[in-house]
C-alpha cells in the first residue's frame, strides 16, 4: 500500500472509532477491559500475567502464562472475545516433576521454575511446551484445555534455554524453536518426534542471533514461515519477525514491527491471532514490570507488505501502543479473572497457586466443610519465603481495591504464624497473629521488621488490605466483621525476581508441625 494511501486509511479509521494511541500515563488505569460499548481499553487485565501466547480453536480464545516456582503450574486463560477472560487451569498439576527444588523441601526456584512457553492445538489435542532455564524443555499435552492434562515430558534436558514454541507443518513434521541464551542467544529450530516428546539429534540448526533474541513463536501463513521473536535494540525491547519460504530459511528480514517505548513499559513478547472474521491481533505482556507485574493488553495487526506491524503503526510503518480499540468480537459478555472464594468445593479453585509445590496432607477442604484448613508444619528458615502453606493469587492494579479474609484462630498451636500477605520475593509484608503459649497477638511484619499489636482473644479474626492504583496497602483488622481498625504502616506493593505483587494466606510453625487455622472466606473487591 503506498504510503498516502496507508495514513488516509488511518485517518480514516481513527474517525471511525478504530485504534488510537492516544497518550496513556503508565499505571493511570482508571478504565480498562472492555466497556460496554463495544470497545475496549489496555490493559485488558492489569495483573500479572507474564511471557503471554494465545491461539483460537473455533470460537474460543486460550492464553497461556508462566508461572515460576507457583503450583500449579503454566496457567491456562479462556475468552470468547480476545479481551474478557477467565482463569480455565494450569498445564502442570504437580511442579516437582520439574524439580526437587520446587518443592517445599528445598524452595530454591525464585525468579526461575517455569519460564515463557507456548500452546497450539494440533491432531485434535492442546499441546502446552515450556523452558525451566535449570531443567531444559518440557512438554504436556491433553484433549480438553482445562485437562486433565498428561505427566510432564522433558523433550530437552539441558540448563540454559528458554521461550520454546512448537510447529507442526502441513505434512504433519514436528518442530520445535527456541533460544539457547546460555550460548549468546542463538535461536535455534529442531525437528521433533511424531509425537512430539523428543528432538531429533542432529537436526537443528541456528536460525538468528541478536542481544537478548528470544520470545520465539512460529508461524505459517499464506505460504511464508514466520518467525516471530523480540531482541534489545537501543536498550529497549522490540518486536521483529524474519520469515521464508522454506522452514530451515534463508530467512528474509529481520523487520522490527513495533516500538519498544519504555514509558509503557516496553510491550513486547506476546502470541499472534486470527479471528474468525479475518481481524488480527496481538495479547502481549508489558515486559518490564512494575508491582502489579507484566500485565496483559491487546493489540490490532495492520498487515503491510506480507509482514504483520503490532499496534498503530507510525510513519516509519513500525506499531506503536494502542490504548482503546473496537472488540473484536462484539456481544460477549464482561468477564474478569476469578479471585473471592466461600472455599465451598471440593478443590481449590484455578484462581490460586501455592508458593512452590504443596503437602497435600497439610491443607484440606473437607475437614471443616465450607472452610480452607491450613496445618502449620516447620520452615526452612524463619522466613516466609521459606515456609510451605503459603496459597497466592494474582494482585490487580485497579483504582479501587479491597481484600478481606476471615479466619478462625481457635486451632492455632504455639509457634504458629498465620495471616494475610502481600506476597513477593524478596519483599513481603503480613498482617496475622503470632501464637506464643496459649497466647495470640497481632502482629504486622515485612522482611526486615516486626510489630506486635494487641492479643486476640477470640476465635474469629478478619483481616482486610485496600490499595489504589499507587500499590500502598494499608493493614486493618476487625474481630466481629463491622469495626476494623487500621494496625503496622502503609507498605509499597513491589516488585521482584520478574513477578508483581501477590496476596497471600500463609500458615507455619517456628517450632514444631502443628497447629492450624481455617478460613471461611477469601472476599477480594476491585474496580472494574
Amino acid at each position: 500500500m503506498a504510503i498516502c494511501a496507508l495514513y488516509a486509511c488511518f485517518f480514516l479509521n481513527n474517525c471511525f472509532g478504530q485504534p488510537t494511541t492516544t497518550s496513556q500515563v503508565w499505571g493511570n488505569w482508571t478504565k480498562w477491559g472492555d466497556q460496554g460499548n463495544g470497545t475496549y481499553r489496555n490493559p485488558v487485565l492489569p495483573g500479572d500475567y507474564s511471557d503471554v501466547d494465545c491461539i483460537r480453536v473455533g470460537t474460543e480464545y486460550y492464553a497461556v502464562s508462566s508461572t515460576f516456582q507457583y503450583s500449579p503450574g503454566f496457567v491456562i486463560l479462556n475468552s470468547k472475545d480476545l479481551v474478557n477472560w477467565k482463569i480455565l487451569g494450569h498445564a502442570v498439576n504437580d511442579i516437582a516433576s520439574i524439580s526437587p527444588a520446587m518443592t517445599c523441601e528445598q524452595m530454591d526456584r525464585y525468579g526461575k521454575g517455569i519460564w515463557a512457553g507456548a500452546i497450539r492445538y494440533h491432531n485434535n489435542r492442546f499441546w502446552v511446551y515450556f523452558g525451566d532455564p535449570d531443567e531444559g524443555y518440557f512438554m504436556t499435552s491433553a484433549e480438553k484445555a482445562e485437562g486433565p492434562w498428561a505427566p510432564l515430558t522433558r523433550v530437552l534436558a539441558e540448563k540454559g534455554w528458554d521461550d520454546c514454541c512448537p510447529f507442526w507443518d502441513e505434512d504433519g513434521q514436528a518442530y520445535l524453536i527456541g533460544t539457547h541464551f546460555a550460548d549468546g542467544y542463538k535461536i535455534q529450530l529442531f525437528k521433533m518426534s511424531a509425537d512430539g516428546k523428543s528432538l531429533i539429534k542432529g537436526s537443528d540448526k541456528v536460525i538468528y542471533q541478536s542481544d537478548g533474541s528470544e520470545a520465539n513463536k512460529l508461524y505459517k501463513i499464506k505460504g511464508y514461515y514466520y518467525h516471530l521473536f523480540s531482541e534489545v535494540r537501543n536498550n529497549v525491547r522490540v518486536l521483529m519477525m524474519e520469515r521464508a519460504k522454506n522452514i530451515w530459511g534463508p530467512y528474509e528480514g529481520p523487520r522490527q514491527l513495533s516500538e519498544g517505548q519504555p514509558q509503557y513499559n516496553e510491550p513486547n513478547q506476546g502470541g499472534l491471532v486470527e479471528t474468525r472474521s479475518g481481524h488480527w491481533y496481538f495479547l502481549t505482556h508489558h515486559g518490564s514490570g512494575d508491582w502489579s507485574g507484566r500485565i496483559l493488553s491487546l493489540l490490532p495487526v495492520t498487515w503491510l507488505d506480507g509482514w504483520p506491524v503490532i499496534g498503530q503503526p507510525n510513519q516509519a510503518a513500525i506499531g506503536e501502543m494502542v490504548w482503546e480499540a473496537k472488540k473484536p468480537v462484539a456481544g460477549q459478555p464482561r468477564v474478569t479473572p476469578q479471585s473471592s472464594d466461600e472455599f465451598a468445593g471440593a478443590s481449590i479453585k484455578p484462581q490460586w497457586e501455592w508458593n512452590y509445590q504443596p503437602k497435600q496432607d497439610k491443607w484440606s477442604l473437607t475437614e471443616r466443610k465450607g472452610w480452607l484448613r491450613l496445618h502449620a508444619f516447620t520452615p526452612l528458615k524463619d522466613d516466609l519465603l521459606y515456609a510451605g502453606n503459603t496459597l497466592t493469587q494474582r494482585t490487580y492494579r485497579t483504582t479501587s481495591n479491597e481484600v478481606t479474609v476471615k479466619i478462625d484462630i481457635s486451632g492455632m498451636a504455639d509457634g504458629q504464624k498465620a495471616g494475610l500477605s502481600h506476597f513477593g520475593a524478596p519483599y513481603y509484608s503480613t498482617l496475622g497473629v503470632i501464637c506464643t503459649g496459649t497466647e495470640k497477638k497481632l502482629t504486622f511484619s515485612t522482611k526486615d521488621k516486626t510489630t506486635e499489636g494487641p492479643v486476640i482473644n477470640g476465635e474469629y479474626l478478619l483481616l482486610r488490605s485496600v490499595w489504589g492504583l499507587d500499590g500502598l496497602s494499608t493493614y486493618s483488622y476487625s474481630t466481629d466483621g463491622k469495626d476494623f481498625k487500621t494496625f503496622g504502616e502503609s507498605y509499597q506493593l513491589r516488585w521482584a525476581s520478574y513477578r508483581g505483587d501477590r496476596l497471600a494466606i500463609y500458615c507455619y510453625n517456628t517450632k514444631a508441625d502443628g497447629g492450624y487455622i481455617d478460613v471461611d472466606f477469601f472476599h477480594y473487591k476491585y474496580t472494574n
